[in-house]
């Protein structure tokens, strides 16, 4: 019988060698990963190399799938819930909006206004605990390792605040069919004011210690740049097509909940390189700021829970339905199938870090190797969502 890693050897050498095939002889195949600190996960890069140059590269996935449309099958939507904040842990929240969401328009059930508040609020914390998350492990991968310690000690106060209605600081399952399962308390509004000051303070010291840095900008600018028709070819959307001057953000083009009720601006680039990419997430945490204290202040007591909300043995309505959300790596985009029976029949996940992967290969052409790593890491990848 073949052993796992008998077979892992042998799925490894199919590639390598398929690869090899097409190689030039003076070349060298090299790859990257599947474990390696430059993947952020388990994701493989198989890079042909004429010196420092990279001639072709191919991501392989496969090595993370968990098969979490397949567990869609056999589970109520209700039990499902936990599995969306298993797909990206940087974004959990919006993907549990998104499943959700999606649910909620197939069985036609209105959401109460207070609880789209404190969705708005929550999933807008977990973008700002995402981006500070990317904008840490980045340096790290350039080779500056003091940035992620602010950066961590920033998002704890985050993980701190968000603790106190999910119960959890990574992998969060908090909203619910119809609502979400507890309010914000005083003590977690006040820490929110709190917060929306401090971390404001703390974006003028990240720009003086890295974004200004002279090392840092010769790093990342020119580097990676992404054509907008590239995007469109790919389907990139989020950070990256914003970063290559595309004006497109869901909460805007395809707007939800609250969000046309605040103001915040959609901020772009027309760098097009890795420096925007990386500016346009720095401006979106104050974005998110913003969207959170006109949130907290427009916020109307009520229900939090739609009345009669479905129990966990509740059976989806027959139809189709599909929603999607801002995540902090692009669209999120779910569609849901129900034949009327206990489970719901299909569930497809749309992952925005799956297009923005695949246009690496192309954009990664003829760079030096160090450059290709800023390159993936401008891309903000969350291998469990890519790898799904």
């Amino acid at each position: 019988m073949t052993r796992y890693a008998d077979m892992d050897q042998v799925a490894g050498d199919f590639y390598t060698n398929n690869f090899a095939k097409t190689a030039k002889e003076s070349s060298l195949i090299l790859n990257l990963g599947p474990q390696h600190p430059s993947t952020h996960g388990v994701l493989r890069v198989i890079v042909e190399m004429d010196g420092e140059y990279i001639l072709r590269a191919e991501p392989v996935l496969g090595y993370l799938h968990r098969m979490h449309e397949k567990m869609a099958e056999v589970k109520t939507a209700a039990q499902f819930i936990p599995n969306m904040g298993r797909v990206d842990y940087g974004h959990a929240l919006a993907w549990n909006w998104a499943f959700l969401g999606a649910v909620e328009k197939l069985a036609g059930i209105e959401v109460p206004e207070r609880a789209e508040y404190v969705r708005t609020i929550t999933c807008e914390l977990n973008r700002i605990a995402s981006h500070l998350l990317w904008w840490g492990a980045y340096l790290l991968d350039l080779g500056a390792f003091t940035p992620i310690m602010y950066a961590f000690d920033d998002r704890e106060k985050v993980l701190d605040i968000l603790q106190m209605p999910t119960g959890s600081r990574l992998t969060y399952s908090y909203y619910r069919i119809g609502g979400v399962a507890l309010d914000l308390s005083e003590d977690c509004l006040r820490s929110i004011r709190e917060f929306i000051p401090w971390m404001r303070s703390r974006l003028p010291m990240y720009k003086d210690l890295v974004s200004d840095n002279i090392i840092l900008r010769k790093r990342i600018e020119g580097v990676g740049v992404i054509e907008p028709e590239l995007c469109r070819r790919y389907g990139a959307t989020g950070p990256v097509a914003r970063g290559s001057g595309i004006n497109y953000d869901v909460r805007r083009a395809e707007p939800y909940s609250v969000y046309p009720k605040v103001d915040f601006i959609v901020p772009t680039s027309e760098l097009k390189d890795a420096r925007g990419r990386y500016d346009v997430r720095m401006i979106e945490i104050e974005q998110s700021l913003r969207i959170i204290e006109q949130c907290v202040e427009q916020m109307p007591e009520g229900d939090i829970l739609v009345k009669g909300a479905p129990k966990p043995s509740w059976k989806a309505p027959k139809g189709e339905a599909y929603f999607a959300v801002e995540g902090g790596r692009g669209k999120i985009g779910v569609y849901v199938a129900s034949d009327g029976g206990k489970n719901i029949y299909r569930t497809k996940l749309r992952a925005p870090g799956y297009s923005n992967l695949s246009l690496f290969a192309e954009v990664s052409s003829g760079t030096i190797l160090a450059d290709a790593v800023a390159i993936l890491g401008s891309l903000d990848l969350i291998i469990p969502e890519i790898d799904r």
